[in-house]
Formats: C-alpha cells, structure tokens, sequence
C-alpha cells in the first residue's frame, strides 16, 4: 500500500483517542498496527512513520526478484496467529495458486503487508507519514516525535518498528552490499560473495536467473549452508519440559535428547528445533550473559544453519551449480578487497592458515547479513536515543537493551512504558525475533498491551 493513499491525519472523530506512534513501516510496524487497529472498538488511533513510499516492504520484502522465495511455508505466514489461514486466503484472492506448503517470493509477501492495512483503514483511526524520524522526547504526557521534514507528532506511547540495520555502502566502491541495486555483472566474470547463509542464497539466485555463467565463489568462515526444509512435524514439547537457565553445554544435550526423540519416533531433527520453537525466548531470557556469549561463541553459527532454512526450489540450483563446480565454497575470513585497472581483487584467509590469499573477480558482494550493533550504521533516531541516554547498547552489543514487555530500558536500567520496541529492535531481549511467526505473537501481546495501557490512561 502507498502512503500516500491512507490518511494524512486523524480523522476529526477519532482525534480525541489515546494515540500511539509506530517508528517503521515495514513489517514489524505493519503487524503491529494490524493488531492494534484489528479490533474495531479499541478506543486508540495509530500513526505510521516511514521514509519509504509503500508500508510492508522493508528491507527483507522489498525484493522485486521472483526467485527470492520466503523461508516459510505460507501455513504459517499469517500476520494473524488466531486466523492461519489468513494469508493463504489473500494469496487465493489475488489469483495466486497456492496451499498451505507452499514457499511463496517475498514479493508476493511484501505485497500481502501493503494490502494487510488498507480494510482497517477506513474508521479514520490510522494515518501516516511519510518522513523520518529523527528523536523522540519523552514527558510525562508520553512521547513527542521530531521528523525530517519539521513535523512534530505527540502521542502516549512510541513504538521503535525499526528493523534490521544494513550496511553502509563501501565508500571505496569496492565491494557491492546484498541490498544495493546494480546492473548484471560481466556474463563470464567471476563474483565473489562474502558469507553463505540465506543472503548469499538470493545473491547466487539472481545471478544464475539472469544468465550469469561465470563461477560464484562463496567465501564464509565455516562454509555451512543453510539446510533444507523437508515435510514434518514438530515435536511437541511442553514448557515444563525445558530446561530454562541451564548452561549452554547442557540445553545442546537437551536438544541432541529431542533429536533422538524424534528420529525414533520416524522425524528427522527438524521436528526437534521446530518443536522448541515457542519456548525459544524464554530460553533466551533465561540465559545469563556469560552463557549468551558463550553460545554466540560457538553455537549460533550451528543454530543459524538449520533454524533458517531453504525452501527445496531454492536448494537445488544452488546444490546442482556446487556439483557441476559452477559454484564454490570456501572456509576463511574475508581480508578486504583492492582494485587492480578493471579487476577486482578479494583478499581472504584461508580457515586455519596464516598466508594471505585473493582472488581475481569482477564483483565483490557482502552478503554477511544484517549489523547487529546498533551503534554502527546508526539512524539519527537510535543515536539520538543513545546519546540522550534514554536507551542503551545490550551487553553483548545485539541491538537495544528491552525489557520483557518490549520497553526500551535506558542508561540508568529503566524501561520507559512509553518507549517500546519490536521486531529485529528487539532482538538482544528474544533473539528469535527476526521471523514472521515470531514477530507476529510478539505484536499480538504487545498490541493487547498498549491497549490495556493506553486505557488506562
């Protein structure tokens, strides 16, 4: 949906209601106004700030590429946790043919967040902006957002929808980011990514789509790949079940345990993972920090491949160009990169070694994926928000530091009920917070949340 085409202001009916801003038009601030503005008699109006023209369609779903698939099957793509079957009705609506296991593009889903607004549009209570913005000053009164264009909006309650932070462009131009648009590379060149998880899977996709015939060579520190999705079911595990503040070593032997469980059982140890899935938060919280970092350390990569995993349409042209040597991987670190005339130089350390090696190519992409420090590559809002001191780092430097009802805690450890956060903004509180199911429930609770507050005043 266009900003342009919902309202610019609250309608004069609604204008009295207790207000809450969302900072963020993409699909945390998406889902979250949805389930605010869902039910019809909820006495609060909601604004959305965004820079970009269309709601929904942040950084993960503004893809215009047909083979950038979603990584989850549309059974459990609804924004609506109560109403599965939600999605999968827009797919039919709009002529997409569609069932419930399907892997459908991002595209289409982009396209499903826009429309996801326009029916809860039209009681007046939701308008946008189309603007940055640049700080948000609190009082006891609530919030008052500052935007680029001079706009001031006040409010009793802001909602940080930021989403993941990208990369800053190479200002030597060396080497591409996954996210910045460019014309087709050299037919016959070689491309060197950096990384190989679920970025460099849509980087190598494009290229093979658009006739790309030279080699691809996938550079990343252990060279896993994401695994492929295969039909299951999860393992049902119940809360008392997990071992919530337990050590690192022994939630691994916990989930090994699971995995067991389920192959004899005929499953495979996806229905392991899958079956912990909701309690995944609250196995985060329970950590302290030194065993957050420890399984930073050396789990999460490990994690990271099977959690987030590839449709099988997206798995095979990748494993059938590795077969064919068509595609590459190699275990190192990327050194940097250098120019030499026309050709491109990347500089990487083989896994293990000391000797320096580089590779000739005629594009370099960094496909690392997403930053994780909030402070590098900061919007003026989340520096403004450190520097003011009303929010703090984390201590492992994740994102923001929240409280488990999504408050932005701030330099002296409070959370401020009138400043919360959602989505990837949250996630050095739930980790798991990057996925649609996930940041779905999360909307839900804190959309009942702000209701309850707002209500009482």
């Amino acid at each position: 949906m266009k900003i342009d085409t919902l309202p610019l202001r609250p309608a004069p009916a609604t204008a009295h209601l207790p207000h809450v801003v969302i900072v963020g038009g993409g699909a945390s601030g998406v889902l979250l106004a949805a389930h605010l503005l869902r039910d019809p008699a909820a006495p609060l109006r909601v604004t959305v700030i965004e820079g970009r023209h269309m709601l929904g369609c942040g950084v993960a779903y503004s893809t215009a590429d047909p083979g950038h698939l979603l990584n989850t099957r549309v059974a459990n793509m609804s924004a609506f946790p109560d109403d599965p079957d939600h999605f999968r009705r827009w797919l039919a609506a709009c002529g997409h043919e569609a069932t419930g296991a399907s892997f459908v593009s991002r595209t289409t889903y982009g396209a499903y967040l826009t429309d996801l607004l326009a029916p809860l549009s039209a009681d007046g209570r939701l308008h946008c902006i189309r603007a940055g913005c640049t700080r948000l000053a609190t009082s006891a009164l609530g919030v008052v957002a500052h935007l680029d264009d001079g706009q001031t909006v006040t409010a009793g309650t802001a909602v940080l929808a930021t989403g993941h932070a990208v990369p800053e462009p190479d200002p030597e131009g060396l080497v591409l980011g996954a996210w910045e648009p460019a014309p087709p590379p050299p037919p016959g060149g070689r491309v060197v990514i950096i990384g190989s998880g679920l970025s460099m899977i849509d980087q190598a996709i494009s290229l093979m789509s658009q006739g790309h015939r030279g080699e691809i060579v996938a550079i990343s520190r252990r060279a896993q790949l994401p695994r492929i999705h295969a039909t299951g079911l999860p393992l049902p595990v119940a809360r008392a079940e997990v071992p919530l503040g337990a050590p690192v070593s022994a939630l691994m032997s916990w989930l090994r345990g699971l995995v067991a469980q389920a192959e004899a059982q005929g499953g495979t140890w996806r229905d392991a993972i899958d079956g912990i899935r909701p309690h995944l938060s609250a196995l985060w919280r329970a950590m302290p920090t030194e065993d957050r970092a420890r399984f930073l350390r050396h789990a999460a990569p490990w994690w990271e491949v099977h959690r987030h995993r590839l449709p099988p349409e997206s798995a095979a042209p990748i494993h059938l160009a590795l077969r064919t040597g068509r595609m590459r991987q190699l275990a190192g670190s990327f050194l940097g990169a250098s120019r030499d005339g026309a050709i491109l130089r990347a500089h990487w350390r083989p896994r293990g070694q000391e000797a320096a090696l580089s590779l000739d190519a005629s594009r370099i992409v960094d496909c690392r994926g997403i930053r994780r420090d909030p402070q590098v590559n900061a919007t003026p809002l989340i520096a403004d928000l450190l520097a003011s001191g009303r929010a703090r780092i984390d201590p492992l430097r994740l994102g923001l530091d929240v409280a488990p009802d999504c408050a932005v805690i701030d330099a002296e450890g409070r959370p401020d009920p009138r400043l919360r956060a959602i989505g990837p903004t949250s996630r050095a509180a739930f980790w798991e917070i990057t996925a649609i199911p996930d940041i779905r429930e999360q909307a839900r609770t804190l959309a009942a949340e702000l209701t309850r507050q707002l209500a009482a005043g």
